[in-house]
């Protein structure tokens, strides 16, 4: 397909490590494309992007931060409870300032849900911006590859890697979902789609904590606990409920099979194959041996 040339093209939420990621892909890719960097520090964007104030949680502030726009991808926050209203906020804000196509970043198996389940905010955001865009495409990502790193160096230390039933996962690396979104913003033909970034492969509990063992040198397990084995672990860490709730719905979601899915939607948008779990866990975790 034909790249459109000399777009304005805008990246909402643009400070966090996909909106970096996501920015950094587009100014590398020829066209001729303005890169548009929103932000709620503006500051910190460098050229050739542009940098522009904008704050979910001030919606007045994204009419400017949206103005002139051709395409706009907007990026969700990680403020559990806010995001439904954000979304709703930004995807109005857009329209109003004439953005012609709409880009949302969702996640995989998003579907009507109840707060605080982890698809609740992101299945209201599809449904508003499907009812109101001019031109829309939804990419529901598949669960960070680097998010799970850090669950992998917790169970290292207490010998077992542990979830909510057994389950298989497609774990995306960021900067593939990034590639796949900046396909989606130069590209034509997306008007209308739902597209989903993930990894390469499914790989079930047991996979993981054989995967983990195989690139740290160190023995590690498997196990199934239940919702209130979880909840009580987590608590008794210390971590604030909120936070607690967030990693339960997590686990409630790979257990359903949420994340159960692999396409080949990043080597197509983005222009290559997406990275394997292991290439990111083995960046991550050092081996003795190594």
């Amino acid at each position: 397909m034909k790249t459109r040339l000399n777009m304005k093209i805008g990246v909402s939420g643009a400070s966090g490590h996909l909106g970096r990621a996501t920015v950094a892909e587009l100014v590398q890719r020829s066209g001729g494309h303005e890169v548009v960097a929103i932000s709620r520090t503006p500051e910190t964007i460098t050229a050739p992007a542009q940098g522009r104030f904008g704050d979910y949680n001030r919606p007045e502030s994204l009419a400017e931060a949206y103005a002139g726009l051709d395409r706009l991808l907007i990026i969700p926050t990680l403020e559990p409870g806010k995001r439904a209203a954000q979304h709703v906020a930004a995807i109005d804000a857009a329209v109003r300032a004439g953005v012609k196509h709409i880009v949302f970043m969702s996640t995989a198996g998003a579907r009507q849900e109840e707060e605080p389940a982890l698809s609740a905010s992101y299945w209201r955001g599809e449904q508003h911006l499907i009812a109101t865009a001019p031109a829309w495409t939804i990419l529901r990502m598949n669960f960070y590859a680097e998010s799970f790193v850090q669950q992998a160096q917790a169970s290292l230390g207490q010998g077992v890697l542990t979830g909510l039933a057994e389950n298989r996962v497609a774990f995306v690396a960021r900067g593939d979902v990034a590639a796949a979104a900046a396909g989606i913003l130069i590209g034509d033909g997306h008007a209308g789609a739902i597209y989903n970034a993930t990894g390469p492969e499914r790989l079930s509990g047991a996979e993981r904590a054989a995967l983990i063992a195989e690139i740290t040198g160190r023995p590690l397990a498997f196990l199934a606990i239940t919702e209130e084995q979880l909840r009580a672990g987590l608590t008794q860490a210390g971590l604030p409920v909120e936070v607690v709730n967030i990693a339960i719905s997590i686990q409630a979601s790979f257990a359903v099979g949420a994340f159960d899915i692999v396409t080949g939607d990043v080597e197509r948008l983005g222009g290559r194959p997406p990275k394997p779990l292991r290439d990111v866990l083995a960046g991550a975790l050092k081996s003795p041996s190594a």
